[in-house]
Formats: C-alpha cells, structure tokens, sequence
C-alpha cells in the first residue's frame, strides 16, 4: 500500500499535468464524454444534433447564417471539428485570391466547410465533395441545399476517396482541379496527395490545402511534401477550431510539376 507520504509526493506533479494539459483535457471532454452522453440521451448522431441546431437558428438560403450557427454550436454547445472560422477566414482569402472554377473537397463531413468554400467560388465554379460515411453525407447534403447552393455548384460524392480519385477524371469528366481542400482522415492525406499527382489532375498552380496538419497531425503528408520537390508550401500556424491553447496549423500548398 502506497504511504501518504508518497501519495502527498505526487500531487504537484498531478497538479503540473493537469494545468499544462487542461485544454486537452477540456477537448477530451467536450469531444469525447459529452458527445457519448448526448448519443445516449437522445438517440440522435452529433453531427443530426447539429443539424437541427442550424435548422432552428439560420435563414435558409444565407451560407453565412448557416456557418454563423454552426460556430455557435461548435464553441458553445458540442465540438465537432469543423475548420471554423479563424482558419476559415485563411481558407476565404486563398480561394479569393485562387479563383477557382473546379475544387476537390476531400471530407465533407456535415457540409460546414462545403458550404464556406461554396459562398467564395466565382460563378460558373463546380465543387465534387467527398464524404465516406453515408449518414455524415445525409447532413451535408442537408446542410448544403439549406445553404441553397444546388448540385450545379455542389456535387457530393458518398465514397472512400481512395476509391473517388481515380474516377475523377473517367467518371466525372474533370480535366484537372484548381483547388483541393483535404480534411477527412489525415492517415489519408498523403496516400491521396500522392494518387492526385498520379492522376494527371494537378496542373502548375493548382493548390491544395490540408487542415490540422500539426493537430491531430499529418507528419507522413508534411515529410511527402518536403521531400517531393513538387510544391511550394507554407503552413499556417493557428489554434485548433472552438478550442484554446491547442497550437494546429494549415498547410498551403502550391503544384510546380516535375522540374
């Protein structure tokens, strides 16, 4: 049996532990324990709990009612890991300065980031959306035409990336893609990457965009990147979406070719 003595011991460095990891703490509670007691509770998925949240508070047909309410909802009531909108406000000045007419959206998840490209593509700009898990796909799309953006401009594809990206080009008729934003599994970001170079799909100029490359993390993406010499790139540093103190960062990427 542990003495008092040495129990007593240990109580600084718990003490430590706690303070220097309690926004990580904080997410694991927010992320985790509160999302299985609502599961619970309400028999609804978090991503439909959201989804009426946004249905009750936004104006249809206004994209940015709709990211509005979801913020509100990500920071105040559950986390879900949206880009958000301090990485968000990035993500809008890249695609204004990008102009994009053809955008790859890998991870649509509940269309929060769907719609945020949508709002800032040109007219006449096509977005093919990719979301595996099929109940996730339902709220996006939801989500998507409550943001009255229709399947002229939005078009979602409900499969594994792996199994999407080598049709692109012979099922879907694209010629090659502006831009890419990734933000599905990151254990996928560098096997995808390295199939889009395959596909002929990448033009000089045409960025990509990868979110939560330092948290949770991509390191694979980030070491096929520095040592392909296909890219100029830069990572944005910032904070995790709707949390504090957890240090994240977006990697930009520009597509120079085999030089």
């Amino acid at each position: 049996m542990v003495s008092p003595a040495i129990a007593l011991a240990f109580i600084p460095l718990l003490l430590t532990l706690i303070i220097r990891y309690r926004y990580y703490f904080a997410l694991f509670y927010r992320a985790v324990l509160v999302r299985a007691w609502k599961d619970c509770i309400t028999g609804l998925s978090r991503e439909e709990r959201a989804y009426q949240y946004v249905l009750t508070q936004a104006t249809p047909g206004d994209p940015d009612s709709i990211l509005e309410a979801f913020d509100i909802w990500c920071s105040k009531v559950e986390y879900i890991s949206n880009i958000g909108p301090k990485k968000g406000k990035i993500l809008d000045r890249l695609l204004m300065e990008q102009s994009p007419m053809t955008v790859l959206e890998l991870g649509a998840h509940c269309g929060y980031s769907t719609v945020r490209i949508a709002r800032a593509l040109p007219l006449g700009a096509r977005i093919y959306s990719i979301e595996m898990d099929q109940r996730n796909a339902a709220i996006a799309e939801k989500i998507i035409r409550l943001a009255g953006f229709d399947d002229d401009t939005v078009e979602l594809i409900v499969n594994p990336s792996d199994e999407v990206i080598p049709q692109l080009r012979s099922q879907y008729g694209l010629e090659k893609l502006d831009f890419v934003f990734m933000d599905h599994w990151k254990k996928c970001y560098a096997p995808d990457l390295q199939m889009l170079e395959g596909s002929g799909l990448l033009g000089k100029g045409s960025m990509i965009v990868a979110d939560n490359v330092l948290f949770p993390g991509a390191p694979k993406f980030l070491r096929h990147i520095r040592k392909s010499g296909l890219y100029e790139w830069k990572v944005h540093r910032a904070t995790l979406e709707y949390s504090k103190g957890i240090r994240d960062g977006m990697a930009e990427l520009v597509y120079q070719g085999i030089k």
